[in-house]
């Protein structure tokens, strides 16, 4: 209950940039679909449809940095131009992930078909059936795109937005074992893109307006369901990353110690000071 109050506080600190993420997010949509109908007859629509996607980049970047930043609230960190830039190394690693499972998919079928032709008779006709095949591998697939491959990005990409390639490898890979990281990564898949896409399963009857109305609806409430999920998931990984980090400080393990001083007869303040990393040397010896 404590990591989500942190998470709660944590989205309360960012204000700003959270709200950001629904009107922000919306403008770079809409200039998507404008950036998809501007006409290419003249020389400075040509070059509009060119500097519109660096320039929905650039926003995009600029959201996602700041929102990780004002989540984590770290004070040892880049500058925002440099996490910003080292979020392109991560989108692109997303895209690649994407292309390959994107492969993927167009060959589900034929590797359903494959897997059913291997199978006995018997187990072709009732456990293997070629449908329910395709439906595994479906499913698999799925949690690949948006369960595993973001569960992995986003803890790099946060800590990119503090640290820049600084990265703490240890506090990463201690996170990528918390069972509450992935728990949040699965329920933020599950609320944000699977409960949504059963808002469009059903064709809509009445009259046109009421049509209309109802699709509008449809999509305002899976727009706000993706975002919401992607904030919470995004204040998740801060709150585990920031714990992660206390729990190293602990074991002399990429932190930074504070070491009291204050006990003796001038009673200076407290200072930080790094401590190395075997465990020996962080006991101390006389």
């Amino acid at each position: 209950m404590n990591y989500l109050i942190d998470a709660l506080r944590r989205i309360g600190q960012a204000k700003g940039w959270v709200a950001a993420q629904f009107w922000a997010t919306l403008l770079i949509v809409l200039a998507g679909v404008g950036w998809t109908r501007v006409p290419e007859k003249h020389a400075w629509q040509v070059g509009a449809t060119l500097l519109l996607p660096l320039v929905m980049l650039a926003a995009l970047l600029v959201l996602e940095t700041g929102t990780m930043r004002g989540l984590f609230k770290e004070d040892r960190r880049v500058r925002f131009t440099v996490g910003a830039l080292t979020l392109l190394v991560w989108i692109a690693v997303v895209w690649i992930a994407w292309a390959i499972l994107d492969w993927c998919t167009n060959h589900i079928p034929l590797w359903a078909s494959y897997l059913n032709s291997r199978a006995s008779a018997r187990a072709r006709a009732q456990v293997f059936t070629y449908p329910r095949i395709l439906l595994w591998l479906t499913a698999l697939v799925w949690i690949f795109r948006w369960i595993v491959v973001p569960a992995k990005v986003i803890p790099h990409a946060i800590a990119s937005a503090q640290w820049g390639w600084r990265l703490p490898w240890r506090r990463l890979f201690r996170m990528l074992l918390n069972w509450r990281w992935w728990l949040g990564a699965v329920v933020a898949a599950l609320l944000g893109v699977l409960l949504p896409s059963h808002f469009f399963a059903h064709m809509l009857q009445g009259t046109p307006r009421h049509q209309v109305g109802m699709e509008l609806f449809r999509l305002a409430a899976a727009y706000l369901l993706a975002i919401a999920s992607w904030v919470l998931l995004l204040a998740w990984a801060a709150v585990l990353l920031n714990r992660n980090e206390s729990g190293a400080a602990q074991h002399g393990d990429d932190a930074m110690h504070v070491v009291p001083v204050g006990s003796g007869p001038f009673k200076e303040d407290s200072v930080k000071l790094p401590l190395p990393e075997s465990g020996n040397d962080a006991r101390g010896k006389a």
